[in-house]
Formats: structure tokens, C-alpha cells, sequence
């Protein structure tokens, strides 16, 4: 061909000018991937549709015979005859329930390792101590009951309703104790998120959990019981003690004396005791809304409300989407508080 001569190209058929045809292999290589991705797509329907097909195993952080556990039973029992396999209660225990909930994250997301948690290993202690996962490790399925810290005074304190009991800390800085159920816990962070909203100044001390505090209490040990309901309403009513303040946003029709923090006009204070499904980030939507709905049917169940009433818990339920966002809302207060205490992770 002569030097200058400029070549007709002609389309190939079916093929852009200037392309260059897709070679057998890639087109084959392309074929076999959309196979592989339909067959993938096939058996996870197949899996989801026969989910479950064997037992469940809940993981509850926490050590046999707390509330938490009692209501895992409860619910697994109810939920048993909705999935048609049992469920059965795994305790693990310890770091405030880290590594209960590190265990459910680490599990093999086919819906068959869940976990049933308070909201402390989700939204305080990963703002107060290195732990394996985040919210972002997991998938909120159902949440179940909600309740209220509450901090309680002897009966011969000077205040009677939770302005007056505020304003006398905020009166005495580092006058006054208040027990707490672990240091970075829940409870501590709940009081000093409501207490930097007045200045106020007193002493956390840690104890292993509510009944030990209350003892503690009684014996004169510090001056505010801090903790769940459950565990002072008999000294309530043995004229013991008397609670002021709550740190749930609503009041608490079982401490009539005691005032929620929206009374206060601090509403974005709240932080509350309250529980829930989880389940791994990456578990199936079609598996998460089996458990999803068979769960809900379980906590409304009679047995369920009655054994959240037994705790002073208002039986709420609440789908992923709310539950998400009291996580998310709950755990961004706690990480303003667990910074300004020096204590964020």
C-alpha cells in the first residue's frame, strides 16, 4: 500500500466501528458469571424459603438470671412454635457484654447465631472501652420493652422531686456519690449526660450491677442508689428510699415521685434500659425479615408483656428502622459524655 493511502474501514456487523470485537473468552467468562450469580441468587431464595430448618442459638451477654436473660427465655419460648425450631439461650458473660455481642458479630451471618442484648454493650461500652465491633457490625432486628434508670435517695435527703434534687448537687459540688453499674456503664453515662446540663459535680462509683449497688445504698456506703427500677422498688416500698429522677425521657408510672428528663426540658438527655434482636450487618433481608416478623409476633405474645411488666418495662416493640435510630441517637450522647469524662475510646 502506498504511503498515504487512507484505509476504508467497514463496521464489522454487530460491532461498533472502532471497537474491537469481544473475544469468545470474556464472553464466556461473562456468561458463566451471570450463571454463578443466578445460581447464588437461587439458593439463597431456596435457604430463605426453608429457613429455619435447625435450632437457633441466642447469645445473651450476660450471666444467667439477670433480667436480660429472663426475658431472652421468655421470648425464645415464644418465638419457638412461630419458627417451628427451637431456640436455645447461650450466656456469655463479660467486658459489659462485649464479648457476648463480639461473639454474635464474628458468627457466620445465616441467621442461625443471634444475639438478644441490653442497650449497654451497644451504645455505652463501645464508647468507653475497646471492643470488636460497632454499630455498623450490626443489623437491629426487634426491639423489646423499654424501661428507666432511675437514681434514688434516702428518705431524709432534702428534696422531694428531681428539680430539688438537682439543684442540691448542683448547690454542693463533690458533695454527694451516686452508685453506678460500672465504670463507662450505662448508668454513669446516663447521670453525667443529664448532670452537664446543670454544672452539677458528684462521685460515680462502680458497682457489679444493680443489686449490688442498692446494698451498697442501704448500708450507707454512697448517698444516690443509681440503677434499674427493679432492683430498689422494695426498698420503695419499705419507706427506704425515694426516687427523684429518671433518665428516660417519659416519666415512670412505678416511681410516681421521680420525673422524666423531658419534664426537665432536657429531652435530648434520655438514655433508658431497654432490649433487643441482633443479628450480623451482612445477614440475608430475606432471613432478617422471618426473624423480624416472627419475633415481633413473640414479644407481643401475653407471656412476653407479662414478664416485661414484671420488670417495670412499658412493652414497646419497635421494627429495625426505630431501633436503629434509638441506637444511633443513644450511642452519639454517650460518646459527647464519654469524651468530656476522658474516657472515649
Amino acid at each position: 500500500m502506498a504511503r498515504g493511502t487512507v484505509m476504508n474501514h467497514r463496521a464489522t456487523p454487530g460491532i461498533r466501528a472502532g471497537k474491537s470485537p469481544r473475544s469468545p473468552s470474556i464472553t464466556r467468562r461473562c456468561l458463566l458469571s451471570g450463571l454463578a450469580l443466578a445460581s447464588l441468587l437461587g439458593i439463597t431464595k431456596a435457604h430463605a424459603e426453608g429457613y429455619p430448618t435447625k435450632p437457633i442459638t441466642l447469645i445473651v451477654p450476660g450471666p444467667p438470671g439477670g433480667g436480660t436473660d429472663l426475658l431472652a427465655r421468655q421470648l425464645a419460648e415464644a418465638v419457638r412454635p412461630l419458627l417451628g425450631v427451637r431456640v436455645v439461650v447461650e450466656n456469655k458473660s463479660g467486658a459489659g457484654g462485649a464479648i457476648g455481642v463480639g461473639l454474635v458479630t464474628q458468627a457466620k451471618p445465616d441467621g442461625y447465631t443471634l444475639g438478644f442484648s441490653h442497650n449497654g454493650p451497644l451504645t455505652s461500652v463501645p464508647n468507653t472501652r475497646e471492643v470488636t465491633y460497632s454499630l455498623n457490625s450490626i443489623q437491629p432486628l426487634v426491639q423489646v420493652g423499654y424501661s428507666s434508670y432511675v437514681m434514688c435517695v434516702a428518705p431524709d435527703f432534702p428534696a422531694n422531686d428531681a428539680r430539688g434534687f438537682l439543684n442540691e448537687l448542683k448547690q454542693h459540688p463533690g458533695k454527694y456519690s451516686y452508685g453506678t453499674d460500672g465504670v463507662g456503664g450505662t448508668m454513669q453515662l446516663a447521670a453525667e449526660q443529664i448532670f452537664q446540663n446543670y454544672d452539677i459535680k458528684a462521685t460515680a462509683v462502680p458497682f457489679g450491677g444493680a443489686g449490688e449497688t442498692a446494698r451498697n445504698f442501704l448500708g450507707g456506703h454512697i448517698d444516690i442508689y443509681g440503677g434499674s427500677l427493679q432492683a430498689i422498688l422494695p426498698d420503695v416500698a419499705a419507706h427506704k428510699a425515694k426516687c427523684l429522677l429518671l433518665t428516660s425521657a417519659a416519666d415512670n408510672k412505678a416511681a410516681p415521685q421521680a420525673s422524666g428528663v423531658a419534664a426537665l426540658g432536657i429531652p435530648k438527655a434520655t438514655a433508658g434500659l431497654w432490649w433487643g434482636l441482633i443479628g450480623q450487618k451482612d445477614l440475608p433481608p430475606a432471613i432478617a425479615k422471618i426473624l423480624v416478623d416472627a419475633f415481633t409476633k413473640a414479644a407481643e405474645t401475653p407471656a412476653v408483656q407479662q414478664a416485661l411488666a414484671g420488670i417495670n418495662a412499658e412493652p414497646v416493640v419497635h421494627g429495625p428502622g426505630e431501633y436503629r435510630a434509638m441506637l444511633e441517637q443513644e450511642s452519639a450522647g454517650f460518646s459527647v459524655v464519654a469524651q468530656r469524662l476522658g474516657m472515649k475510646q
